[in-house]
C-alpha cells in the first residue's frame, strides 16, 4: 500500500488487511493474535476480529495527511 491508500483506511481493519500492511499472511496474522503476540490492540466483537488502524500506523511510525490539519505526525517511540 502507498501512503495515499493508507491515509484512506477505515478506523478498523480486518485481520487479513492489517497483516498485509505488516507484510504478514493470513495464517501468521491469526496465529499471532491467537497467541497474544499481535503488536497492536485487537478488538474481538463476537466472532469478528478487528484491528484499530491508528495504533497499527503508529507502530510503523508513518506520517499521514489529515484533511483538517495538514500533516499528522505519528509520535516516535521514546
Amino acid at each position: 500500500m502507498n501512503r495515499h491508500q493508507l491515509s484512506t483506511l477505515p478506523p478498523t481493519l480486518d485481520v487479513r488487511t492489517a497483516g498485509s500492511i505488516l507484510g504478514l499472511g493470513r495464517t501468521a496474522s491469526y496465529e499471532l493474535i491467537r497467541c497474544g503476540q499481535w503488536p497492536t490492540p485487537v478488538l474481538r466483537l463476537g466472532h469478528c476480529i478487528r484491528i484499530p488502524t491508528m495504533p497499527l500506523l503508529r507502530l510503523l511510525e508513518l506520517e499521514l495527511e489529515n484533511q483538517t490539519t495538514g500533516v499528522e505526525r505519528v509520535p516516535q517511540h521514546a
